[in-house]
């Protein structure tokens, strides 16, 4: 079987691109929202990814898996974040939604990737 490099997966690509919009979000704030607000939603954004990568450089589904899933929390407390964001008027309501399309079908992707990891017979 020959496994894909982790830069070529699309649920990776999505989640860099995640990054990068939510950096452009963090660096338009006002500096004292960036202190509490703006850190928290950069952290779990590129939280998404790094666990991605975690989890794709470990050998046994199950850590694997553990991985994904922290991907997938990270993807939940960004919406949250982005969702106060717009609600605290820091962001106009295309980009909310824009980037709430984004969260959406990178979590569908990451559903199906999780689905599509092996388990015990696939090692």
């Amino acid at each position: 079987m020959h496994e894909k490099s982790l830069g070529a997966l699309q649920v990776y690509q999505n989640a860099l691109e995640l990054s990068e919009l939510g950096w452009k979000i963090y660096l338009r704030l006002p500096q004292e929202i960036k202190f509490g607000m703006g850190n928290q939603f950069i952290r779990f954004l590129d939280s998404i990814g790094a666990n991605i990568a975690e989890g794709y450089g470990r050998f046994h589904y199950r850590d694997k898996v553990k991985f994904y899933y922290n991907a997938r929390g990270s993807l939940w407390e960004s919406k949250h974040w982005v969702l106060l964001l717009f609600k605290r008027d820091f962001i106009d309501r295309e980009t909310f939604e824009n980037f709430l399309n984004l969260l959406n079908r990178s979590g569908k992707q990451l559903n199906g990737f999780i689905a599509r990891t092996g388990g015990p017979n696939d090692q």
